[in-house]
């Protein structure tokens, strides 16, 4: 509930499904459940519908699947952590993991790390080359996932357990887990120097 301008990061994300066409929202509370529910309500001020599942105690990243009406959930459904902003078409994603009739899909963003040395390769005590600050590139895990309904109704109630073990078990089971790379903005406002970016860069998102 932490503000970005002048709303909730949780409003700005609810008001970017909305404006791609969703309309059905269930929020995942644990601390302070009723600061969240008194400012959203049922969602009837945006026109859609919000609904609230109780983590007693944190069940993990993907924990709260267990907590949704399972025997409701028949179509594939996005599931995305509530501190992140983003300028993605969620539209594109769902359309994307349906359409390669995934399990599971995951966005990822691609990290560099570049070493700051020059980088020897040798063979003994001979070098055989020398690489000068040299880049790795990663694809890493951006937070927002789509979910086949088989994938969220295997999850228990009050069972803990995070996002990339339950993909794991599905990779496991040979399952179709497929990944989504995000060229769109994206920040994860983990830490304060997060947060003041976010205070910064909030008006070329909104305009």
């Amino acid at each position: 509930m932490l503000k970005i301008g002048e709303k909730p990061i949780l409003e700005l994300i609810i008001e970017a499904f909305i404006r791609d066409g969703f309309y059905n929202f269930f929020i995942s509370t644990h601390y302070l459940p009723d600061v969240i529910k008194n400012h959203f309500g049922d969602g009837s001020r945006w026109g859609v519908k919000i609904r609230y599942i109780h983590e007693k105690t944190p069940l993990g990243t993907g924990g709260a699947l267990g907590l949704l009406p399972h025997e409701e959930i028949n179509e594939s459904i996005l599931v995305m952590n509530g501190d992140l902003l983003t300028t993605m078409d969620y539209r594109a994603l769902l359309d994307y993991h349906n359409a390669h009739a995934s399990t599971a899909t995951m966005c990822v963003r691609e990290y560099e790390q570049k070493i700051p040395y020059g980088v020897i390769q040798n063979r003994g005590n001979q070098i055989v080359s020398i690489i000068e600050k040299p880049v790795h590139k990663f694809f890493v895990n951006a937070g927002i996932y789509a979910l086949s309904p088989e994938l969220v109704k295997s999850v228990s109630p009050e069972i803990r357990i995070d996002m990339p073990t339950l993909l794991e078990k599905a990779i496991k089971e040979e399952k179709q887990v497929t990944m989504y790379p995000l060229h769109e903005y994206w920040l994860d406002i983990g830490r304060v120097d997060d947060f003041n970016r976010a205070q910064t860069e909030i008006g070329g998102l909104l305009s």
